[in-house]
């Protein structure tokens, strides 16, 4: 009998169920081995050596691996098929020979999943390889800057900043992000301006509405009309003209649909539509990834979450098309597939994007298998995935522009948010050269609104936009931010009782 190993024991009863008699499937709880928070633990002044013991936590989960791996000579790795798994499959594989349940005889395999379906678990097992060391000693150099500059900064903080948490290699920056944006909010200024807006009626008696857009042949751009005053003054003016139709310009814009989610964009999609927290995405993501029992049998229902990649399989993707011709017929469907490329700094693109493992799985079809929050969160991947390979929408988009007969103002034609549904062809339908009556004007004071304080949503964003953290790492980050003694922090620093500089300084100065 062979042992498989992998992280998590929902994972274990999963895969068990695919492989049968023939494998024991364990699992290592997360990882095994870790540096000891002590000095040393990494020693730049020896080529970087790094010490390794066993979590203390992790002792009797090591001790159960011990015990399964001296009864066979074969052991499959089948940890997550990232740089965090690869090196969990290293330390599962440097703990078990420390305890001497392996030697060189020994056969070491390293499997990939980045599906859990029985075909994928077959397919792997078929097609092992061994253990990447490039992908290790990556995790490796991460995991050596997070010990240095930890335990290097933390305890000086503490003694230069009473009461600060500990410094973290990603935490920091990020924290930086977010009080740079508070010091932003502090010192914003509102800047008045003034709009314009009309009510207009065409030869038709049909109402529509428009904005003032040029005046006296200059184009007005957002703050031109910097008060009431000179609004009054343009009202006066604008109600004394005549008016008729000067362009109207038809054209066709094209846009395309998103691509498949990756991490961020999961995490980003799921808080702002579902209003979940990225703990919690991430979470429920990995409860659809490891399986769920679906009519007596376990499945893996989504593909590895934590990714950065747009790329989907040439057999999912045919599956896809097949489901878009089949729903909503070829006038939906591309000429080919449609293949998406990575636009954000750091982007490694080793894994699928997150989708469905059976596209034609549909979220209806398993709805009552799935807790409200999983379905909510698998009905979103799906729809996301389906909507990424469809065709480009047309969308035909009509211009009007209104003049008054001495040209000196023209008004744009807008579309008012309360316009009746059988009006909406209005503007299409308009020539140029008709004559408009005015019916009224508005004008409205704006003044502009400080930057918004960063959401779980959009500090996932702007940490991919400017390549820090990966996808294993943006709700670990934010988890720690939102310690509650971080949060207490950073509420005095947003109530101006405390310096973001001064907190941040120390840290910025000692690594850059």
């Amino acid at each position: 009998m062979a042992l498989l190993i992998v992280e998590s024991p929902a994972k274990a009863k999963t895969i068990g169920k695919y492989l049968g008699k023939e494998f024991k499937v364990a699992a290592s709880f997360g990882h095994v081995r870790d540096l000891p928070v002590k000095n040393g633990s990494v020693d730049p002044d020896n080529d970087f050596a790094i010490k390794y013991e066993i979590i203390k936590k992790a002792e009797k989960y090591v001790k159960e691996l011990v015990k399964e791996a001296s009864k066979t000579s074969d052991i499959y790795l089948a940890t997550d098929p990232d740089r965090e798994g690869e090196a969990i499959a290293w330390n599962v594989v440097e703990a078990l020979k420390e305890r001497k349940a392996i030697n060189n005889k020994s056969n070491i395999h390293r499997v990939v999943l980045n599906e859990i379906t029985k075909m994928a678990v077959q397919e792997a097992i078929k097609n092992p390889r061994k253990i990447n060391m490039d992908l290790v000693r990556a995790q490796q150099a991460r995991r050596a800057l997070d010990y240095l500059v930890g335990f290097s900064l933390s305890p000086l903080l503490w003694t230069k900043l009473s009461g600060s948490k500990s410094a973290g290699r990603v935490q920091s920056v990020a924290l930086k992000l977010i009080c740079e944006r508070e010091d932003e909010i502090n010192k914003f200024i509102p800047q008045e301006y003034w709009s314009i807006k009309a009510e207009m009626q065409n030869s038709k008696d049909k109402t529509f509405f428009t904005m003032l857009s040029y005046y006296d042949n200059k184009k007005l751009e957002k703050f031109d009309i910097k008060n009431q005053e000179e609004a009054k003054n343009l009202v006066r003016d604008i109600e004394s003209k005549q008016y008729a139709i000067r362009t109207v310009e038809h054209k066709q814009v094209k846009r395309s649909p998103l691509p498949p989610f990756i991490t961020s964009s999961l995490q980003q999609d799921a808080v702002n539509k579902l209003h979940f927290n990225v703990k919690n995405v991430m979470r429920i993501a990995q409860n659809l990834y490891e399986g769920i029992d679906i009519g007596g049998e376990t499945i893996g229902l989504i593909t590895y979450m934590r990714t950065d990649g747009f790329y989907i399989a040439d057999e999912a993707i045919i599956s896809i098309r097949e489901l878009i011709k089949s729903l909503y017929g070829n006038k939906y469907l591309p000429k080919s597939p449609r293949q998406y490329v990575k636009k954000v700094k750091n982007a490694q693109e080793a894994h699928e994007a997150i989708r469905p493992t059976d596209i034609n799985r549909t979220p209806d079809s398993i709805k009552s298998y799935l807790t409200p929050e999983q379905f909510k969160l698998y009905d979103l991947i799906w729809k996301r995935t389906i909507i990424s390979q469809m065709k480009s929408v047309i969308i035909d988009q009509v211009a009007v522009e209104i003049s008054s007969t001495d040209k000196k103002i023209i008004l744009r034609a807008i579309y008012n948010d309360n316009i009746d549904i059988e009006d909406e062809g209005l503007l299409a339908t308009m020539k140029e050269g008709e004559t408009c009556k005015l019916i009224s004007v508005d004008l409205k004071q704006h003044f502009t609104q400080p930057p918004l304080r960063y959401s779980e949503a959009s500090i996932v964003k702007k940490m991919e936009e400017i390549g820090i953290g990966r996808p294993s790492t943006y709700a670990i980050i934010i988890s720690v931010l939102q310690d509650p003694q971080m949060e207490e922090k950073l509420d005095l620093i947003s109530n101006g009782r405390a310096d973001w500089k001064k907190r941040t300084k120390l840290f910025l100065d000692t690594i850059f």
